[in-house]
C-alpha cells in the first residue's frame, strides 16, 4: 500500500513541477502580436496561394503590419479587401493591382501532333511520367485539366484538349499555376498588352513537325521590337513587360501567331 501511495505522490508532484515550468517557460518565450495582424488574416480569404508573393496569408498579414506589403496586391480579396486592409493600415485607398493567368500554349487537337495513345490516370501530372505525355511537342498542355480541378472562381474550361482561362473570372490566386506540371501557366497584371503562349525551346525545325503554332525563334519579333523587349532564349521568344510599350509590333510580325494581343 505504501508503494501504491509513493507512486502517486511522485507522480502528482512531478505534474505540479512540470506545469509550473511550463507557466514559466512561456511567460519568458512569450512573443506580443498585433493585434492587427489578427485582424487583418481574419480578412484574408485563406486560399495561401502566395499571388501576393508571400508564401501564404499568414506572412502577407504579418508583411502588411510590418510596412514591407501593400494593400493591394491580394487579387483573390479584391477592391473590396483591398479598402479594408488600406483603412486599417491607415493608407489611402489605392484600388487592387488586377492579375490574371495565362496559359502559354496554343496547341489543340488540330493543331498539334499526337505521338501515341494514352490510357492511364487522367490527369496531367500521370501523363506527363508516360514518356512527357501523349503529344509529339513535349512542353504543350495535355489538356487533361489539374489546373481546371484546383480553380476556385470556375474561371479555367478544356476546349480540344487545351486549357483555357476566362479572363473576367479569373482572380489571379495562382493555384493553377502550382498545379501545372509542364509550367505552362503563369500569372500575370491584367494590363499586360501581349504575350508568348509558347514554352517549346526546341529548335524551329523540330518544332514545326510538331505543332503548327508554336514559336520557332525566327527572331522577326526581336528585330521589329521599338524598345527592345523581346529576347529569344533558347528559341523561345521572352517579353521583358518592364521594358514592354504594349505597341504589338510583335503581333503583327509573328509568323506562327504564338505572340498575341490583349
Amino acid at each position: 500500500m505504501n508503494t501504491i501511495i509513493i507512486a502517486i505522490v511522485s507522480v502528482t508532484v512531478i505534474g505540479l513541477v512540470c506545469s509550473v515550468l511550463l507557466s514559466v517557460v512561456s511567460k519568458l518565450m512569450h512573443v506580443e502580436v498585433d493585434e492587427r495582424v489578427i485582424l487583418v488574416r481574419s480578412l484574408l480569404p485563406g486560399a495561401n496561394c502566395g499571388a501576393c508573393g508571400y508564401s501564404g496569408c499568414d506572412r502577407y498579414a504579418a508583411a502588411l503590419v510590418e510596412g514591407a506589403a501593400q494593400p493591394n496586391i491580394c487579387t483573390p480579396g479584391g477592391a473590396d479587401l483591398a479598402k479594408q486592409l488600406s483603412s486599417i493600415m491607415g493608407l489611402e485607398d489605392g484600388g487592387v493591382v488586377r492579375r490574371m493567368a495565362m496559359v502559354h500554349c496554343l496547341g489543340d487537337t488540330e493543331t498539334k501532333r499526337a505521338k501515341m495513345e494514352y490510357t492511364g490516370m487522367n490527369t496531367c501530372r500521370a501523363v506527363k511520367l508516360h514518356f512527357g505525355g501523349q503529344n509529339a511537342c513535349a512542353f504543350g498542355c495535355v489538356g487533361f485539366g489539374d489546373c481546371l480541378k484546383v480553380c476556385p472562381s470556375d474561371a479555367i474550361c478544356i476546349e480540344k484538349g487545351l486549357a483555357h482561362i476566362r479572363p473576367r473570372q479569373c482572380s489571379g490566386c495562382g493555384l493553377c499555376v502550382k498545379a501545372c506540371p509542364y509550367d505552362l501557366i503563369s500569372v500575370e497584371n491584367a494590363s499586360v498588352a501581349v504575350a508568348v503562349l509558347c514554352k517549346n525551346t526546341e529548335k524551329g525545325a523540330v518544332l514545326k513537325d510538331k505543332c503548327q503554332v508554336g514559336c520557332i525563334g525566327c527572331m522577326k519579333c526581336v528585330k521589329e521590337c521599338p524598345a527592345d523587349a523581346i529576347q529569344a532564349n533558347d528559341f523561345l521568344a521572352v517579353i521583358d513587360y518592364a521594358q514592354c510599350t504594349g505597341c504589338g509590333k510583335c503581333v503583327s510580325v509573328c509568323v506562327k501567331k504564338c505572340i498575341i494581343g490583349f
